[in-house]
């Protein structure tokens, strides 16, 4: 089920970023050819609408849009068409077209979350000043460090927390003291976690140990009061673009990290997921509640729309690029050149996908 999901996630988001560069190219009159669903090989052509075909493709990972003159060597230039290439467009039109994509994706994202907080979403009781929105508050696992008593006890983020006690005490979760304290208090003795993990309730016995750095000993549990805060919908479009605006900051922000590190020859690939990755994550979030899916869904969208505008070869932003360097040199880039530099970034990001795959299938077990 997670995998359909995921499928069903994955081609939306690619189809509204393909429909951006469609509806913008047709606004600026030129010629689209084919809209698929999917990628090729093509399985069946669904309708012609005006001169653009759309077709249903094998791979169901996404879609794309055929426009005339993107490859400039398709472009007769004593064909009737040649006016309504995209070459023949000023360098803003065509920019406009590219960048058309990735702001669809934006929007997109900002629907999810606005949708999400009409529903509700999770949030955090302890960083409201006002929780008269905020229904079914409940302590839940915010997260579980690496290789700690908890994550070897199976605890995952969204647990929710039943009691916490050891031998001689009982934490109360109602009190202002910390889950740390507790154990401290108590002489790092064993604790007992009663728990839900996706409605079925379990029991784990959490032996407190030290950590690397030879610090006070821990259990790699951190827990929050969480609700679920539910707006009206003119406040929740609020939040949403808020939220949205701060996402993307925060995926820049990474992004350029990781972009930084790779260029002084420091790639840290650990905090990049690749479908089987996101397919698992796909599956936490769906038994969350569906606005956890729709929120999960719009940082991905958000995620697709940074990740796009990067300068490299193949993404929206490495054209954007030849589209600068063009308007600086003031004559176009060799259609042989640009060729071959987008075929060699193709190819090193269908590699990047492969490592990153091999090292999710490496985590499964």
């Amino acid at each position: 089920m997670s995998i359909i999901i995921f499928i069903i996630i994955l081609a939306l988001l690619v189809l509204v970023h393909e429909y951006g560069h469609f509806i913008f190219a047709k606004r600026a009159g030129v010629r689209v050819d084919e809209f698929g669903i999917g990628y090729p090989p093509k399985a069946k052509t669904l309708f012609k609408r005006g001169e653009t075909t759309f077709t249903l493709n094998w791979l169901p990972f996404g879609g794309f849009v055929k426009i005339f003159g993107e490859n400039p060597a398709d472009v007769d230039p004593n064909g009737p068409d040649v006016g309504r290439s995209l070459i023949s467009k000023s360098k803003w039109t065509q920019a406009s077209i590219l960048f058309a994509g990735v702001f669809f994706n934006f929007i997109l994202g900002f629907i999810l979350l606005s949708l999400a907080f009409t529903i509700g979403v999770p949030t955090s009781v302890s960083e409201k000043t006002n929780i008269e929105n905020i229904k079914d508050i409940s302590l839940r696992v915010v997260s579980v460090a690496k290789d700690s008593p908890a994550s070897e006890a199976f605890l995952k983020s969204g647990d929710k927390i039943i009691s916490i006690s050891t031998e001689n005490a009982v934490w109360d979760m109602k009190s202002t003291g910390t889950l740390k304290a507790f154990v401290l208090e108590n002489n790092n003795s064993p604790l007992s976690v009663k728990y839900e993990q996706s409605g079925v309730g379990k029991q784990a016995i959490l032996i407190p140990k030290e950590t690397e750095e030879g610090q006070a000993k821990m259990i790699g549990l951190a827990i929050d009061k969480i609700g679920t805060e539910s707006l009206p919908i003119h406040m929740a479009f609020v939040e949403g673009f808020k939220m949205a605006s701060k996402a993307t900051g925060d995926i820049v922000v990474v992004i350029g990290g990781l972009v930084r590190d790779l260029f002084v020859g420091k790639p840290d690939l650990t905090g990049i997921t690749g479908p089987v990755g996101i397919v698992g994550a796909v599956g936490d979030a769906a038994t969350f509640g569906f606005s956890y899916l729709l929120t999960f869904a719009a940082l991905i969208s958000l995620n697709l729309a940074v990740i796009n505008l990067i300068p490299f070869p193949a993404l929206d932003g490495g054209r954007l690029f030849f589209l600068l360097i063009e308007s600086i040199i003031k004559r176009p880039i060799p259609a042989k050149v640009s060729g071959i530099v987008n075929t060699i970034g193709f190819g090193l990001l269908l590699l990047l996908m492969v490592v990153v795959t091999f090292r999710d299938v490496k985590n499964l077990f």
